[in-house]
């Protein structure tokens, strides 16, 4: 008896509510990048800037000078897109944070090196924080998608501000809540800045300096004991 080769759990049948796998050696565009890459780009870019329900396929594929069905060749459906820009971004975050807070040292200074990663995030990639805000309005599931994402480092950062707190070193607090708190400011200061590039107000090194200096010397007049450092 021969087994058939179609139909749902056929060998080599692809589940369509995943994107494609991405493999190197694809075709690029003029900057080099893959084109499943470009997509991610340009959905990014779109998601933070004109919001997901504002966001089509079709400008997409417009802008990016291609076919929808080259989009949906990699990523099945507009919702499929959003998850996997939802976990690049997720990636992209977590890495530049774990990688500031392994040159940084301890108590504060960890704190200070978080704050200054996002900051310079947000020079280099606004998109990103964009998409960060994007899902905080459209909540569940991409919020719980991306919190899913970066828990281990959300669970690294409780732990540190708990030993912090017992060292006598930080006022006591919901080392949780704590963290919303200040992603809330730091994104509410971010905000703000995004509200100056939309009214064609482009934020300066030094305003963004300023603000993020603003924000250190707030937390850590919040934070930190007499003793902490």
């Amino acid at each position: 008896m021969t087994r058939s080769t179609t139909g749902q759990g056929a060998p080599g049948a692809r589940d369509r509510s995943r994107p494609r796998p991405i493999r190197a050696g694809g075709r690029t565009g003029a900057d080099g990048a893959s084109t499943p890459d470009r997509i991610l780009d340009a959905a990014l870019a779109s998601f933070a800037d004109r919001g997901y329900e504002a966001s089509s396929l079709d400008a997409l594929a417009l802008g990016l000078d291609i076919r929808k069905q080259t989009i949906l060749y990699w990523f099945p459906s507009k919702e499929v897109l959003l998850e996997a820009v939802v976990d690049r971004s997720a990636v992209e975050l977590s890495t530049a944070l774990e990688e500031s807070l392994t040159s940084a040292g301890t108590g504060w200074a960890r704190v200070e090196a978080v704050v200054r990663s996002v900051f310079r995030l947000a020079a280099r990639r606004p998109e990103l924080l964009g998409l960060v805000r994007e899902m905080g309005r459209l909540g569940t599931p991409a919020a719980t998608r991306f919190v899913t994402a970066v828990e281990p480092l959300l669970q690294r950062a409780t732990e540190f501000l708990e030993a912090e707190m017992d060292a006598g070193h930080m006022r006591r607090h919901d080392p949780r809540l704590l963290l919303l708190a200040i992603y809330s400011t730091v994104i509410g200061m971010l905000t703000e800045v995004e509200v100056l590039r939309a009214f064609g107000e482009e934020p300066t090194a030094r305003s963004l300096v300023r603000r993020r200096n603003e924000i250190l010397e707030l937390l850590h007049s919040a934070l930190v004991t007499d003793g902490g450092g």
